[in-house]
């Protein structure tokens, strides 16, 4: 089944560029010149992915992100800021609220290109996967649904693949390169920042539910999400 990517971006010519650039690579692609017209868009069907451009009239990127993070149906969609803002705190904050991925302006097609089908590719459902439940914690990867005490907290792809990861591995001691190289497919763009950003987020949405203290730092080495048998 071909994926289906919407452009939110308010330049018209960089919507145009990126959309005959996808098309031409077999993806079903349509744009928005802003917020409002992309929420429609996605109200009528939802796609497989986004790019999304920060800095928009009226409403920014930021906000979109934030509104379809916030509702359980768009939770889990991928989402590719594209944006001029190059320091390293925007990207930070990009990834703190919700974007799977982070691309400065002018950006390469061919990095584009292999961003957009590594990111795909991870939040394809497996079947192989299996539901696990660790005490009050409870993860269940064909539902994309993560509870806590049966509470849903709803999650991004890229989160819900890193919380899966450290709860199959529940009380061992995972390195920065090994959380990347599996929960980010060795994608070769992603830097070891990004995951303390998403580990971040994380506590950030479990400390709602006082459950913040179950992913443990370890310090120099990685991280762990400790479980009592």
């Amino acid at each position: 089944m071909t994926a289906r990517i919407l452009i939110v971006d308010d330049d018209p010519a960089i919507c145009e560029m990126t959309h005959l650039m996808l098309k031409g690579e077999g993806y079903q692609c349509e744009y928005a010149l802003n917020v409002d017209q992309a929420i429609k868009k996605i109200n009528n069907t939802l796609p497989d992915l986004l790019l999304v451009d920060w800095m928009m009239p009226k409403t920014d990127g930021i906000d979109l992100v934030l509104y379809l993070r916030n509702l359980p149906e768009t939770a889990d969609i991928p989402i590719i800021m594209l944006t001029a803002k190059d320091r390293e705190n925007d990207k930070v904050k990009a990834l703190e609220l919700g974007c799977d991925d982070y691309m400065v302006k002018p950006f390469s097609k061919v990095e584009l290109s292999a961003r957009i089908k590594a990111l795909l590719r991870r939040t394809k459902p497996h079947k192989q996967h299996k539901k696990i439940s660790l005490g009050v914690y409870n993860i269940d990867p064909m539902m994309h649904r993560f509870t806590v005490d049966n509470q849903t907290i709803n999650l991004s792809a890229t989160e819900f693949r890193l919380l899966y990861f450290m709860m199959v591995n529940s009380n061992q001691v995972l390195s920065r390169p090994k959380i990347l190289s599996h929960v980010w497919d060795r994608n070769k763009y992603i830097e070891e920042r990004t995951v303390d950003v998403h580990i971040k987020r994380l506590r950030k949405l479990l400390r709602q539910y006082n459950a913040d203290r179950v992913i443990e730092t370890i310090r120099g080495v990685g991280y762990r999400f400790v479980h009592e048998q």
